[in-house]
């Protein structure tokens, strides 16, 4: 087996591409480049950098992803998801901390692939994705409040948690400009009702097109200058920047790194979930290692041209698939697009309102939340309510980091206890029914245990976690037999703490001059337990294939 598989899509479409399916990519990259536009600036800006930052995020970590990526049809570039982590690194540490933390993810994203550790991410509980993405639409909702309502703070600085954020809100709410709300509800209802007359136009460039153009006319006609726009905000600069490499030490480095675990992690999810979601639609499989790979190579080069974490974009690979997009040539297309518009359109984007693009994020918040999942979820075991819970409220009241790291312990922890709950230890004295054994009638007479032998069989892993519940069934007997029988026909596998915990027993039951005999070992397990020695302590002798000549064994003894 290969340690390092690497196999991007795009080349097995080469190998049949047509003019056709050429034709459908073009028309699908055009479609998907304008309606990524209108996001990657309101995900930049909202995420603490310039709005032209987004867009070289799209541009860049786009080619690369659909360049190199294990899908089809993946579309990547900067999403909602990462809203959150950015803003926050921006506040503690700067711009050149995001890039730090970026290249770290990037980092390790690469070997996630390379290690091929893919399928690993898609065993995160999915009480842990749904809690966080809706503890991010909340927060997303909450960075929105103050362009929504067009609150002036004065000199005081926004908070980045979300506590304060709403406290100055409230102090503050006495300021609110009623042009800026008609603005953002304006753009909410046509996105909201746009998929009723139009499929494949998205709502938020209709919405974008038509409120800034109405803002313009009242402006210009109407004398009204209180409707905030992104070039009141943002000098943008049309022209994609020189790559610098910024400066690394160590210190850096270490404060940095759970943030970067953050973003591989969150961009992982994010991606394969994504590209998980695109196979169903369109009857393909993706190579998930790959996919990381190419996720790790964006996020390493895009940060070095000033742009932010990137990963697949669920919404927009679904707008790429219902376009007619058949290969990754689509996704190269979407990005020559909008480097295209960022060369020769970006000036125009200085006249859309803040409070417009304010509006595009609560529908995209709204999207994310997943709130019918959340409910659903409720009605779940309360185990998994719990973590949904915990996670959920640490992703709004702290942030993402403390509540994924938080998450996937207490995930843990509840899982080890339900397969604790699942090993049955239980202690056989009498007789044994064969046809009990299976579900096959065998007319086999009971096998008798003859006094002075007691059979006890485990059926589950012994892992650390059940080691001592042994210990403890045997201490409930409170009896010395002459003879043990442990039976481990169903155990799958068994750990260093299981291997002590037995060693131990058997080493307790010789000094109380009990001969202690293991019946039915699976091969796996033989062999971890041959290499620990338990030929040497138990003799291979009683170490039996089956209960039939486990007993037999044990009546020689007790003879």
């Amino acid at each position: 087996m290969k340690l390092f598989e690497f196999k991007p899509k795009l080349v097995s479409c080469l190998k049949n591409y047509s003019k056709e399916t050429f034709m459908a990519d073009l028309m699908a990259g055009i479609i998907v480049g304008i309606v990524a536009l209108p996001l990657a600036i309101a995900f930049g800006i909202a995420s603490g950098v310039s709005p032209e930052k987004g867009i070289i995020t799209a541009i860049i970590a786009g080619f690369i992803i659909s360049l190199l990526g294990g899908s089809k049809v993946q579309i990547g570039g900067p999403t909602g998801a990462f809203i959150v982590i950015i803003y926050g690194i921006i506040q503690q540490y700067g711009e050149a901390g995001l890039i730090v933390a970026t290249l770290m993810a990037g980092v390790l994203l690469i070997l996630l692939g390379v290690f091929k550790l893919g399928a690993v991410i898609k065993f995160i509980p999915y009480p842990i994705i749904v809690g966080f993405t809706s503890g991010i639409a909340v927060t997303i909702f909450t960075t929105q409040i103050a362009d929504i309502f067009g609150l002036s703070f004065g000199d005081e600085k926004v908070p980045g948690d979300f506590v304060g954020k709403w406290m100055i809100y409230f102090r503050h709410f006495d300021t609110i400009n009623w042009w800026n709300t008609i603005v953002s509800i304006a753009s909410i209802i046509i996105i909201a009702i746009t998929p009723k007359f139009s499929k494949k136009i998205p709502g938020s460039l209709i919405a974008i097109i038509v409120v800034t153009v109405a803002v313009y006319l009242m402006k210009t006609f109407g004398g009204i200058d209180c409707i905030q726009t992104i070039g009141d905000r943002f000098t943008i600069k049309s022209e994609l920047p020189d790559a610098t490499v910024p400066a690394l030490n160590w210190e850096a480095i270490r404060e940095l790194f759970p943030v970067a675990i953050t973003i591989a992690v969150l961009g992982a999810i994010e991606s394969l979930l994504s590209a998980t979601v695109a196979d169903g639609v369109i009857g393909d499989r993706h190579d998930s290692n790959t996919e990381l790979i190419a996720q790790g190579a964006a996020n390493i080069i895009a940060p070095l041209f000033g742009g932010i974490p990137a990963t697949g974009a669920i919404a927009r690979t679904m707008t790429n698939i219902n376009n007619g997009g058949k290969t990754p040539i689509a996704g190269i297309i979407h990005a020559v697009i909008l480097l295209l518009i960022l060369l020769f359109l970006m000036p125009l984007a200085q006249y859309i309102p803040m409070a417009c693009l304010a509006g595009v994020l609560v529908i995209v918040s709204y999207n994310m939340s997943g709130w019918r999942v959340f409910r659903a979820l409720l009605k779940n075991p309360k185990s998994d309510v719990t973590v949904l819970l915990i996670t959920f409220f640490l992703t709004v009241i702290f942030d993402l980091t403390v509540a994924i790291e938080v998450g996937l312990v207490i995930a843990c922890v509840l899982f080890m206890k339900r397969v604790m709950e699942t090993t049955e230890i239980s202690v056989i004295t009498d007789e044994i029914d064969p046809n009990k054994e299976s579900d096959i009638t065998v007319h086999e007479e009971n096998l008798m245990i003859p006094k002075g032998i007691e059979v006890y069989e485990i059926n589950g892993p012994y892992f650390f976690g059940i080691a001592t519940k042994f210990e403890e069934t045997m201490a409930q007997l409170g009896d010395r037999p002459k003879v043990r029988i442990i039976r481990m026909r169903k155990v799958p596998f068994i750990d260093s703490t299981g291997i002590h915990n037995l060693t131990t027993l058997c080493e307790m039951s010789q000094k109380e001059k009990t001969t202690v005999i293991l019946s039915g070992v699976n091969e796996n397990v033989h062999n971890v337990l041959e290499k620990a020695g338990f030929y040497e302590l138990l003799g291979k002798e009683n170490i039996c294939p089956n209960i039939n000549v486990a007993l037999e064994r044990a009546k020689s003894l007790v003879k």
